[in-house]
């Protein structure tokens, strides 16, 4: 079922003056069962990188396409075409038996096991009758276009709220968001910092000087791969990065490629509404 429609003009530079836009249609649909498995399993793949294998992958897809009037999906060739991006939430505490749930909830403990409050916390909430943690899954193509989230947000909050009223298990304590980050090493930030502004294009981008992007580099030379996460930060009670666990080749001082890591951030639920505003009044 198709949602909603939003256009944008993905704007490219060329040595001349002009400047070239492409105008590409974003279709929002419910998860479709019957034609998002492969696609979403790919997305998902993405999300935990080296470590996705642990989880039970197929199955976690499984879940998330089980409960297809919650969550949504991005697409640009109508109903029967690929997903571009997904964003769902799943109950942890009604899944808790679920391989895929079992699984993750025990690596997101080992993973904030270095930050003995995180920790705790989630420890806490995992283990509690009354405490339920909503698992939010965000994960698109590197080229979509930030502007595409807060649009899936606001659809997300909508079909928490009407599921809500029909008496489906929705009535989150805290919000559980799992993301990816990059690590730049000293060399590479400094290259980054010297590096000159192109004098071909006379043309320059407006900025939006509220835009969380436009900040200073942070200290720990760790980026969000999505923008988003910045205001999901500014909102978290707690927010770590962390190393994969599945073995790969040490990266040497002039390797190709990004050093990548992934992120988990922890919201309480009384700050979703907050939350999806602030990513609205940014990503316009």
């Amino acid at each position: 079922m198709s949602k909603r429609k939003q256009d944008s003009g993905v704007e490219s530079d060329s040595d001349s003056d002009d400047v070239s836009f492409v105008d590409v249609d974003f279709d929002f649909f419910d998860p479709n069962p019957t034609v998002d498995y492969h696609a979403l399993k790919r997305l998902l793949s993405q999300l935990f990188q080296r470590d996705a294998d642990r989880f039970d992958l197929p199955a976690l897809v499984d879940l998330v396409l089980a409960q297809p009037t919650v969550g949504t999906t991005i697409k640009t060739d109508g109903l029967e075409s690929d997903p571009y991006a997904l964003l769902t939430v799943l109950n942890m505490h009604v899944h808790q038996t679920h391989p895929s749930i079992a699984a993750l909830a025990a690596y997101f403990l080992e993973k904030t096991a270095p930050d003995p409050p995180f920790h705790s916390t989630l420890q806490a909430l995992f283990a509690g009758k009354s405490t339920h943690v909503g698992l939010v899954l965000c994960e698109r193509l590197i080229n979509m276009p930030v502007q595409t989230v807060p649009p899936m947000y606001r659809m997300l909050s909508d079909e928490i709220k009407w599921a809500l009223a029909d008496s489906e298990p929705y009535a989150f304590t805290h919000l559980l968001f799992v993301s990816r980050v990059y690590r730049l090493s000293p060399s590479e930030e400094e290259a980054l910092a010297n590096r000159a502004p192109s004098h071909k294009s006379k043309k320059t981008k407006k900025q939006k000087p509220q835009e969380p992007a436009l900040q200073a580099p942070p200290l720990d030379g760790v980026y969000p791969f999505h923008p988003e996460d910045v205001c999901i930060q500014e909102l978290a009670l707690h927010s770590l990065s962390y190393l994969f666990s599945s073995s790969s080749e040490p990266r040497e001082a002039d390797a190709f490629g990004l050093d990548v890591r992934g992120r988990l951030m922890l919201v309480e639920a009384g700050r979703w509404e907050e939350l999806v505003a602030r990513m609205g009044e940014v990503y316009v």
